[in-house]
């Protein structure tokens, strides 16, 4: 007999990593959402208690993301039954770290695992993208992506859910502070330039590319020449005024990047393990210098995927 209820976690996401807006994203461990589901006998979907650093959620389902997720999964298995979705919500809101795609991705295994015959990961993932749209549509699937896959992923372009899982750089950990600002993801994108003079864009694809080549190679030293964002970053950066302090700051102590997670505000920085405290701390004095409150994350590379930890 499939299990009445299920708990599933799912961890924070960084897209884009500076080099690859909408194309790369890495599974972040230092927070996570975890959702509840239980089996209900009216077919319907409906949220249950919201807890953690929020106590309120939207209650209709095209509005929130782990709803949505549940109802299109369901609804693609023909309705067999309804559920109650609990969430407890431990990934800040409009922080630029997946916090919405967590959540569609937790509820989608949660009902999943509820199921009589449970489907595969790659087959969850239209579902997840779907639960997203609730959040921003059209949904960034790099985050939905690392979240699901866990680890470093690359979307292939053009595919339906196809990703290239990236070795992680050894030795490198993931550096993420949340500053005491907000920015919607949806009018972040809409804000973006939509067109690009060729030779940025070629510019563009040379750093995607050796960047890609340095995670292979496991080249430090190619990742802190080419891991700067010269596309996205510079139509961004005025809505985030602690970022050219705080970058400045990282790399003075040895960060290998620093740049902005997702849409931000969250500014991120990748760190070899010896060299992490000297550069948390400078960030943290950098924000401190700017006036504006900030919580520090911290996560390896290699961060597991989303799972069901109890049915």
């Amino acid at each position: 007999m499939s299990s009445q209820q299920t708990i599933a976690e799912a961890p924070a996401s960084v897209a884009n990593l500076a080099v690859g807006f909408d194309i790369l994203g890495a599974a972040f461990a230092g927070c996570k959402d975890r959702v509840i589901a239980t089996r209900t006998a009216a077919k319907e979907v409906t949220l249950g208690q919201v807890n953690g650093l929020m106590n309120r959620l939207p209650t209709g389902i095209q509005k929130n993301t782990a709803l949505r997720g549940a109802a299109a999964l369901l609804q693609g298995q023909g309705n067999p039954f309804g559920v109650q979705i609990d969430i407890e919500k431990n990934i800040p809101k409009s922080a630029g770290l997946g916090g919405s795609a967590a959540s569609s991705v937790a509820a989608v295994l949660a009902v999943n695992a509820l199921l009589d015959q449970p489907l595969g990961t790659q087959n969850l993932f239209e579902f997840a993208l779907e639960g997203e749209k609730a959040s921003s549509d059209p949904p960034p699937a790099d985050n939905v992506a690392a979240c699901l896959y866990g680890g470093l992923i690359m979307l292939v372009p053009g595919s339906q859910g196809q990703i290239i899982q990236l070795p992680a750089p050894i030795g490198v950990e993931c550096l993420v502070f949340h500053p005491d600002l907000e920015i919607e993801t949806g009018t972040s994108r809409n804000a973006l330039r939509s067109d690009v003079p060729l030779s940025q864009t070629i510019d563009f694809a040379a750093h995607l590319s050796a960047f890609t080549a340095a995670c292979f190679q496991n080249d430090i030293t190619l990742l802190r020449q080419v891991m700067r964002d010269i596309l996205i970053e510079p139509q961004r950066a005025d809505g985030i005024p602690p970022l050219a302090a705080v970058q400045q700051a990282a790399r003075s102590a040895g960060a290998i990047s620093c740049g902005i997670s997702g849409s931000g505000p969250s500014i991120f920085a990748w760190v070899e393990t010896e060299q992490r405290k000297a550069v948390e701390t400078a960030m943290t004095q950098a924000f401190i210098q700017s006036g504006i409150k900030a919580k520090a994350y911290a996560s390896g590379l290699a961060t597991p995927p989303a799972s069901v930890i109890s049915s």
